[in-house]
């Protein structure tokens, strides 16, 4: 099993980051369906950016078990270095730093995956993070700027060469956002250049495709983000797979059921009734969209108001699915 630094990893399949979405009760989830890491929402290296409401939902590792890994998003070295301290006196075991993010709000402020344009900057963070902190650093990238310059080889040796103990490889550039699909030659390139553990990044959809990556790029495990949205047991049946060479069964509706009722009721305590039933929403348009024909739930979903209202729309529509569903049987 791949190690980072002192932690020897259960499974080689971890939870991307996502902001937005790898919060508390996500992760935890993830991790008690099988995910052997889980890495939090990425938090700015702004300090003026602390106190928000939404850094201290972010920073909440509290009941989590070990170890607590937290990502950095800045463009600055000093910057990057105090909040690398700071993530650490606040419990986090591992740093994990963001050159991957693709969104123009990061990459306008010469952050996430803007900073592979300038390999000189990306060496003088890394050394500035690795030599704040005792705990290990990672490093997410993704293979490069744009097709025409797709440098994450170098940047791996820069990382190694500077102290990073391991790597994430999303296999777009910055310039494909989402779009065109990954290519994991350049993943391979990284794992051949490079000693330390790297984790290949960038739709994995599915158990069998995640060896297959595995296969091909020689990497030592996988992270698996928008694939998780709406299917935490993922993680699960990746493990098993990889364990066993065979394919889990899909979860029977009354588990699926099960797992979405326990996350949003994680959600409304975590979020508080305001915010818990918004957040609410997103997360179950995704548990639901394959059962849901037209989106005609979602959309009468998205007006309720009330915790209790939710959870009863929910229990009514798997009620109404395990009805029709039978009926075509």
């Amino acid at each position: 099993m791949p190690n980072i630094g002192p932690y020897t990893l259960p499974n080689p399949v971890i939870l991307a980051p996502m902001a937005g979405v790898t919060d508390r009760p996500f992760r935890q989830l993830c991790r008690n369906l099988g995910a052997g890491l889980v890495v939090g929402e990425m938090v700015s290296a702004d300090p003026s950016l602390r106190n928000t409401r939404k850094s201290q939902l972010r920073l909440d590792h509290t009941g989590e078990p070990e170890p607590i890994a937290v990502q950095i998003v800045g463009g600055d070295p000093d910057m990057l270095a105090n909040a690398a301290r700071f993530n650490a006196s606040n419990g986090a075991q591992i740093i994990d730093i963001n050159m991957g993010c693709p969104a123009k709000k990061v990459c306008n402020k010469a952050a996430g995956s803007a900073l592979l344009k300038d390999e000189t900057l990306v060496k003088d963070i890394l050394q500035a993070v690795v030599e704040a902190v005792d705990v290990p650093v990672t490093l997410k990238i993704r293979t490069g700027w744009s097709p025409e310059l797709r440098n994450a080889p170098r940047v791996a040796e820069l990382a190694q060469a500077a102290g990073i103990v391991s790597l994430a490889v999303h296999g777009r550039t910055r310039a494909c956002g989402y779009k065109n699909t990954v290519e994991y030659d350049t993943i391979r390139q990284v794992k051949q250049a490079v000693d330390i553990p790297v984790f290949a990044n960038g739709d994995i959809t599915d158990a069998r495709k995640a060896a297959e990556v595995m296969n091909y790029t020689g990497a030592d495990g996988v992270l698996i983000g928008r694939a998780a949205q709406g299917r935490p047991w993922i993680f699960r049946e990746v493990v098993h797979y990889l364990r066993t060479g065979e394919l889990l069964p899909a979860p029977e509706l009354a588990e699926v059921e099960r797992i979405l009722t326990a996350h949003m009721d994680a959600l409304y305590d975590f979020y508080g009734d305001y915010l818990g039933v918004r957040i609410a929403r997103k997360h179950v348009g995704w548990y639901l969209q394959q059962h849901d024909e037209g989106s005609a739930f979602r959309k009468t979903f998205n007006q309720l108001e009330q915790q209790q209202q939710q959870l009863a729309a929910v229990a009514e529509f798997f009620r109404d699915t395990v009805r029709r569903k039978g009926m075509a049987a």
